[in-house]
């Protein structure tokens, strides 16, 4: 690895008053896999952006492969060899894996599509780096996991010979991820030469060769992995040592929230098959499994998005029927989506204006809304939950993805909910960012507050809850104490391995 294919000499970029870049310069060689580190919103988006062409340097120069690369211009950066595999994929889900990755590669002035010839050049390089994918699938009809694949092949189609991931892991399974890495060793094996935008520590460290880490924009450190350990990454991130926050003894108190026998049908699907668990004031209660499980249909039936199909819903004791998410809301429910692009925020509107989104009625005089009183409500949520990165008034698409979890967090917490339902509430984010969620968590269940931790982190359900079931298929297992659970236990209970000899265990617990 000796051969540098590219070298970003002070690159800066500023937006407004925030400089995202600060002087950072670094090089790739061939075959080499550079991790590039750091908290959300410390310049590795805004870098690699740069690279790409999608935005435009203040300062400073790259070279690619000898030469110099125009700024600002993303067919440039094709030409050179370069691809970007967007953390948010870039593809239509109405076309099939062969339309994606042929798009954009013909001139609209060409008298008929080559699909032939494409279709044997994407098989070929599919054989080539172990990416099996079917060329007439539709895309719509893909997992998570096989449309990264594609995003990937669309890059190598393109000739990459420089192929830069963005949070390739963030959607992934932990399978799935397993899968990807190993994939992208071989790539490396091969020739590629591949920087991949990370803050899982893990994964970092088996995979890269070199790892980069940015603070403030900045470049604060470069470490060989084996040079290195993950206590130093984290506090490089960070600036400081970082601890994940455990839960502490504490005595619940009584059940605020049960379900009995709830299912939900989708298009004559069983998405959830007769759930049952009990939920207390001052606990948290851990639901683990592996994605695409049901977690997603119950935490939607919960929040007042998805009409339960069957089964008995009571709150505070009292039963209930199918709650709106006003109702929600205004019942003392605080709601953490599973994605929150797509359901946490609006990406165009403002800081503050997301901020009250939900609770506009409060907002409100005469029918017209509260500019004052939103900004000033946003202000303490931005000063409260450390969400960095602009104003009130800055759009939410302007976030990185950990400060727009923490604006979420910040939402549904400050006002202290009686029961919060959080669905992967540390999902794609650093480490400094996953211990501050923990720990205000915590922090809402030494208040009181009731909450429902829906994650398919072991590690984390481990840490936070005090009952733990599994769900596999859409259904639940009997609960067991996390004090007395272990990994392999819980391990076997998320591959749907429990009996009902669990039952009295459970009643118990």
């Amino acid at each position: 690895m000796s051969e540098n294919v590219l070298n970003i000499a002070n690159v800066s970029k500023r937006f407004g008053t925030t400089l995202a870049n600060d002087d950072i310069s670094l090089t790739l060689a061939k075959g080499e896999i550079v991790a590039l580190l750091g908290e959300n919103g410390a310049g590795k988006t805004t870098l690699m952006s740069i690279l790409f062409g999608h935005y435009t340097p203040d300062s400073g120069e790259i070279t690619a492969f000898g030469q110099p690369l125009p700024p600002g211009k993303p067919k440039a950066a094709i030409r050179a060899g370069i691809g970007m595999v967007h953390q948010h994929f870039s593809l239509a889900p109405n076309l099939t894996v062969l339309e994606n990755v042929m798009t954009g590669t013909e001139s609209l002035w060409r008298p008929a599509s080559n699909a032939r010839g494409a279709r044997a050049k994407l098989m070929a390089i599919s054989d080539r780096f172990g990416l099996k994918v079917d060329p007439d699938a539709r895309l719509g009809d893909l997992s998570v996991g096989e449309q990264q694949r594609v995003e990937i092949l669309k890059a190598l189609y393109n000739d990459a010979r420089i192929l830069v991931l963005d949070e390739p892991t963030a959607v992934l399974t932990n399978i799935e991820a397993e899968g990807m890495f190993r994939t992208l060793k071989d790539m490396a094996a091969q020739g590629l030469s591949l920087i991949f935008i990370s803050h899982k520590l893990d994964e970092v460290m088996a995979t890269a060769h070199r790892i980069v880490v940015l603070r403030g924009g900045r470049m604060v450190a470069e470490r060989r992995a084996e040079a290195t350990s993950k206590a130093e990454l984290a506090e490089l991130m960070v600036g400081r040592a970082v601890h994940r926050p455990r839960r502490e003894a504490a005595t619940p108190g009584e059940v605020v929230l049960e379900a009995e026998g709830l299912t939900l049908r989708q298009g004559g699907v069983e998405r959830l098959k007769s759930i049952s668990f009990r939920l207390r004031a001052g606990e948290v209660l851990g639901i683990i499994g592996v994605s695409g499980n049901g977690q997603a249909p119950l935490a939607g039936v919960l929040g007042g998005t998805l009409r339960r199909s069957g089964g008995d819903l009571r709150l505070f004791g009292q039963p209930v029927g199918h709650l709106s998410v006003a109702e929600v809301i205004e019942a003392g429910i605080g709601r953490i989506p599973e994605d929150r692009n797509h359901q946490g925020v609006i990406g165009e509107m403002a800081i503050w204006e997301n901020a009250i989104l939900e609770r506009l009625p409060r907002f409100a005089r005469r029918g017209l809304v509260d500019r004052k009183a939103g900004l000033g409500f946003a202000r303490r949520i931005i000063d409260g939950f450390d969400v960095r990165g602009g104003s009130p008034s800055s759009r939410v698409r302007l976030l990185s993805g950990g400060n727009m979890q923490k604006l979420i967090l910040g939402r549904n917490l400050i006002e202290h909910p009686k029961i919060l339902i959080a669905a992967q509430p540390a999902r794609g984010l650093d480490e400094g960012a996953v211990a501050a969620v923990h720990e205000r968590i915590l922090e809402a269940r030494r208040a009181g507050a009731a909450v429902l931790l829906i994650s398919e982190d072991l590690d984390e359900v481990m840490a936070l809850a005090d009952r733990i079931q599994a769900i596999v298929g859409g259904r639940l297992s009997p609960p067991v104490s996390a004090d007395t659970a272990n990994a392999r236990q819980l391990g076997l209970m998320m591959a749907g391995e429990w009996d009902e000899s669990m039952k009295g265990a459970a009643d118990a617990v």
